[in-house]
């Protein structure tokens, strides 16, 4: 720390530009640079006038890629910027209708990929109506087939009826149980 702030007072009242890197021995960084420069500057200036390489072609190589991709990126912006409709003022007419072109291209195959969902969609659509009606013919048919055996039950009972109401077998002077339908809601109930 008291060589830090030693690095800061030199900047300061020499008005020079210092640079300081340091590395405990636990291995953390300590950096400072003065206010009016950068590292690298420092270290290019060093690099002129020690005449000692610091930087290799590997990475002067990085550096000019890097340069390359900062520039690519800021073409992007620029273009993404003109295909959301902002500063076209310095477009030319022959890449307005580039522009227009390219979103041609892309409003058509946004198209055609909505298209193949919803004919997917109806597909799926059209399979589930195909099984429920499939559940709906087993349901029937089972529904049908209990009517079936609950009918030879109900004809055995005479429809003639005994003074409390009661259904009367027409062959035994057994009594059976007798069922009444009550209407759910008291208001449609007949007879109380």
């Amino acid at each position: 720390q008291g060589i830090l702030k030693k690095a800061k007072e030199i900047s300061v009242l020499c008005d020079s530009q210092v640079s300081l890197i340091l590395f405990s021995s636990a291995g953390k960084l300590y950096e400072y640079c003065s206010p009016s420069s950068s590292l690298k500057d420092v270290l290019t200036r060093y690099q002129k006038s020690s005449g000692k390489k610091l930087w290799d072609a590997r990475h002067e190589y990085l550096s000019t890629e890097l340069d390359r991709i900062r520039k690519e990126n800021e073409n992007m912006q620029i273009e993404l910027r003109h295909f959301m409709g902002e500063d076209l003022s310095s477009l030319t007419v022959q890449e307005l209708r580039a522009l227009e072109d390219s979103l041609q291209i892309g409003f058509d195959s946004v198209h055609i990929k909505q298209t193949e969902c919803l004919n997917n969609d109806i597909q799926i659509l059209k399979k589930n109506e195909r099984i429920l009606e499939e559940e709906n013919r087993q349901l029937k048919y089972i529904l049908h087939q209990q009517e079936a055996i609950a009918l030879p039950e109900l004809r055995d009972i005479d429809p003639g009826r005994n003074k409390k109401g009661k259904g009367i077998p027409s062959t035994s002077g057994v009594q059976p149980f007798g069922f009444r339908v009550q209407p759910i809601q008291p208001n449609l109930q007949r007879d109380k």
